[in-house]
Order: structure tokens, then sequence, then C-alpha cells
């Protein structure tokens, strides 16, 4: 009897060492702090899977802890990463055609970057993700504004003779068609430079803005509204290989509680440029409004700019800025 129980007990911690060797842990990378949407959007997919109970677990490695901001793309590519949230033109080096998803005028407003996000556009730059085994988990775009030390910025003429800081070569490209000198620097040096009159104007994103303070040196915010220029898509990604290794229930509750994540992100994108521009407001600062006609002359200089750049640069350029463009 007692020999029959010990054969029970030692196969019953054989099943559950067994069960145990089958729960599968992934790694997700990305350059946030734990305060931030996008770590937001990784932790209610982590969460998700978590509560679905399929022997999956995602841990998140947060504030470049795993892999350097720009330097995520490859890993993912290669398998020695398997997920990350990521500006995906930090990959424009390995694939130019994302390069797309951060150039002015391609998006209006939130509403419209969703159905950017489920175009034919979007499903040809999967395709291109795909070819270098990587898919997508949870669309998301962010979007930003500008800020003067000086004046307003709403139309490519308020921006003559500044010296600006822009997000992105595509934005430079465009600001200095318009007469603006570049002074190119991350988005943490902008109060420093504005402070010590090194810049006068500065783009980025609504989140940079308020995070950096920069409503302490500036005297006029144009935020996101109605209409914006400046839209970066920042999805979280996966390696396509190991989602395929996964079993059904496990990319069932990926899937799930992507599209739950999909869904806050479009929300909570809208309400961070809401509160940037209310933390200008109670700063003192002027906020101004970017009409529906400054944006089609911004998106008129960048077509003689960066768009042209862009096409030069990639021989179906053309066909995938169409593409994005025909979106409306």
């Amino acid at each position: 009897m007692k020999k029959n129980l010990m054969m029970t007990a030692a196969m019953a911690l054989s099943m559950g060492l067994g069960s145990m060797a089958q729960a599968e842990e992934l790694r997700l990378s990305h350059q946030w702090s734990t305060s931030d949407i996008r770590h937001q959007v990784a932790q209610m997919v982590a969460d998700g899977v978590a509560a679905a109970d399929v022997d999956l677990d995602i841990k998140i490695f947060g504030s470049s802890s795993l892999f350097k901001a720009r330097e995520q793309y490859r890993p993912l590519s290669r398998g020695l990463l398997d997920m990350t949230v990521l500006p995906l033109s930090y990959a424009g080096g390995q694939q130019p055609a994302f390069n797309l998803t951060l150039m002015p005028g391609l998006v209006r407003n939130h509403d419209h970057a969703a159905r950017l996000s489920a175009s034919p556009f979007m499903k040809e730059l999967e395709a291109r993700m795909a070819d270098d085994d990587v898919m997508v988990l949870v669309h998301g775009y962010l979007a930003g504004g500008f800020v003067g030390a000086d004046g307003c910025i709403t139309s490519p003429d308020d921006v003559e003779g500044l010296q600006i800081r822009a997000a992105g070569k595509a934005f430079e490209q465009m600001l200095a068609g318009a007469g603006a000198s570049i002074t190119s620097m991350s988005s943490s040096e902008i109060y420093s430079a504005m402070q010590t009159g090194i810049l006068n104007a500065a783009n980025t994103s609504s989140s940079s803005f308020v995070s950096y303070r920069i409503y302490e040196q500036a005297a006029c915010y144009t935020p996101a509204g109605d209409v914006a220029l400046w839209f970066m898509y920042q999805p979280l990604l996966m390696n396509k290989s190991t989602f395929e290794g996964l079993n059904e229930d496990q990319q069932d509750a990926l899937l799930a509680a992507a599209a739950e994540a999909q869904a806050f992100y479009l929300e909570e994108a809208k309400l961070e440029d809401a509160a940037s521009e209310q933390v200008f407001r109670d700063a003192g600062v002027e906020i101004a409004r970017m009409s529906p006609e400054d944006f089609e002359a911004w998106r008129a200089l960048a077509q003689e700019t960066s768009y042209k750049a862009f096409v030069e640069d990639l021989p179906d350029g053309q066909a995938l800025l169409d593409m994005a463009l025909a979106v409306e």
C-alpha cells in the first residue's frame, strides 16, 4: 500500500512538472516607463493572456532594459525577441516603406488613423513585416503638435525663419521647405534648447510635450485636434513564427487580449491629446488651432518635399503613397 501511494505521488509530481514545462514565457520589450500609454497597452495584453489561463506568460521589459529603443525590430525579426511596442519608422532602415508611418499630413485625426490601420495600405505594410517574420497584434497611432517660444504655428508661413526641432526626417524635410532652420535633437533636449534660445519652436508628440514640461518654455501650443499634422504609428508587434508555434488556445487568448488593447489604445490616444492641451492651458500658454485649410497647405508642401523624397528613394514608393492617400 505504502509503495503504491509513493508511486502515485511520484506520478502526480511528474505530471505536475510536465505541465509546468509546457508553460511558455514570452519576452516583450519597449522603451517607455510604466506610466506610458504604450506600456499600458502591453500590460493589458499580458494581463488578458494571464487571465485566460492558457499556460502562457508575457514578461515585460520596459525603459529599454532589454534592447535599446531603435534596436528592437531586428532581434524581433530573428526570433531573439518575442514582442515589442515600437514606432515602426524606427525600422525604416530595414524596410524603407515603413517611413510612411511617420509622414506629415498622411493622417488627419485619430479616427482617420484607425481607418488607415484597417486599410489595404496597412495590409501591404503587414505583408512586408511578414517577410521579416513579424506580425501586428495591436495597431495604434499617437499624435503630436507644435510649440512656439514667441508665437503660434498653424500654417507653413508661421515657421519661416524659425529654428525648429522636428520629429522625424520627413518632418525636417517639410519644415525646411517652409523656410525653417532645422536643429536635430531628442525630445528630451527640447526644454533646455528652448530655454537657452537654441530653439524657438518644436514639433513632437503630445505625451512628450507634457512629460518634458515644454509648457514652461512655450508661448503658444498647437495641439492635435480635429486635424493634426504629426501622427506616428506605434504598434505592438510579435515574431510571427513564435505566434504560429503557440497552440490554438494561446493564439486565441493573445488575439482576444490584443483586440481589447487596441480599442483602449485608440480612446486613450484621443484623451492624451486633450489632456496635454489642458496642461498647457493651465500653465497660461496660448492655444492655437490648425484649420482644415492649414492642414491642406502643409500637405501641399509635403507633396513637394517629404513625399517627393520618399518616392525617389523607393521603387514602388508612389504606389504605396497613393494607397495611403486613398484612405478617406
